[in-house]
């Protein structure tokens, strides 16, 4: 299966906005040439680089380092458990779902949801993250042009992809998998890419963009009803390009378009310096940025809301499922908790 590709800039990296929070930056990790992930080997330059880090540096780079071990060995994980799923009838249903015109959004998502082709575990998510409701609340419809900035693993993307298949159009962001090989968005893009070839019933419409994160821009002037932005402000902060992509946003939409963000929120008034580090962005503070983007706040829901959540822990957001940083240590206490207390918030374009 060929799937379109429309190519911006080399992807250097692409916040994943996905079922894991975003992972930490790019990790000397090379492919072997049949694209299996190899195992790092160390240079005569690391010594001499780490002893110019702070400590803190330091067990950032080994966090990531260990984050990203552990992707490449659930990517394998991952590939074993759902090659053997995609029977011919798994194909056939897929179809089935893909070619179906739905008569509105909610019924469009709520056939998505109860889909074989979703990955195993991801309708676990369902409870925490309420994709009927807030694909509800946003608007959505199957005849829509959407773009889903930072697929991940695709979580959003399985729900999106046959709702939009036979009457829409859904644009995914993605780094180019046949980029640098150490890098870890193009280990990113090259797991999506798996996705999407898995199932080309359901995902063989989906036109992928290559971005570079860290360069804003976009091929489309005008012409998107939506823009979904979940789980990713925090990585466009970090990267002080967020004010870039809600430009490119905005100017990718037509007029009266849809910009619907979810995002881990941040107790109010809290320092976005700090708390962005965490994966947590205070809600007046973002709604301030996207207006003066040209956008209106039209609404806003608390469906992803978690009272529970304390927004205190010392590895930020991704101490809570479905990431577990701490592993095992008080592990219990962190599943009762949730996943994170979120903001939904839908903006429409005004000029």
């Amino acid at each position: 299966m060929k799937l379109k590709t429309l190519p911006i800039a080399l992807a250097l990296g692409v916040a994943a906005c996905s079922s894991t929070p975003e992972a930490g930056p790019s990790t000397q990790v090379p492919t072997s040439p049949t694209g299996s992930i190899a195992s790092a080997s160390a240079t005569p330059s690391a010594s001499a680089s780490a002893a110019a880090l702070t400590p803190e540096e330091i067990k950032k780079k080994a966090d990531d380092e260990r984050e990203f071990a552990e992707a490449r060995a659930a990517f394998e994980k991952e590939k074993k458990d759902e090659d053997p799923r995609w029977t011919a009838a798994l194909h056939a249903e897929a179809k089935a779902l893909a070619d179906k015109k739905y008569p509105d959004g909610k019924s469009a998502i709520k056939a998505a949801m109860g889909g074989k082709h979703r990955q195993l575990g991801h309708s676990d998510r369902d409870a925490f993250r309420h994709p009927l409701e807030t694909f509800d609340f946003l608007g959505l419809k199957p005849n829509m042009t959407v773009l889903e900035y930072g697929p991940g693993e695709g979580w959003v993307t399985e729900l999106l992809a046959p709702t939009l298949a036979s009457q829409g159009k859904l644009f995914s962001t993605t780094a180019d998998p046949n980029g640098p090989p150490d890098q870890r968005s193009t280990f990113n893009a090259t797991r999506f890419r798996a996705l999407l070839d898995r199932g080309p019933e359901v995902y063989g419409k989906i036109e992928t963009v290559v971005i570079d994160n860290k360069k804003p821009s976009l091929p489309m002037k005008g012409t998107l009803d939506m823009v979904v932005l979940f789980r990713g402000v925090h990585g466009m902060q970090n990267n002080k390009v967020l004010d870039g992509w809600l430009k490119a946003f905005h100017d990718a939409l037509k007029p009266d378009g849809v910009l619907g963000i979810e995002q881990h929120r941040a107790k109010e008034g809290d320092d976005v310096a700090v708390t962005s580090k965490k994966g947590y962005i205070p809600e007046k503070w973002l709604i301030e940025q996207v207006e003066k983007a040209g956008f209106k706040l039209a609404g806003k829901s608390e469906i992803n809301a978690n009272p529970k959540d304390t927004k205190d822990y010392e590895e930020g957001v991704w101490t809570l499922p479905p990431t577990y940083r701490l592993k095992d240590k008080d592990r219990d206490k962190y599943k009762a908790i949730g996943e994170s207390d979120r903001m939904t918030l839908k903006f429409v374009k005004t000029n």
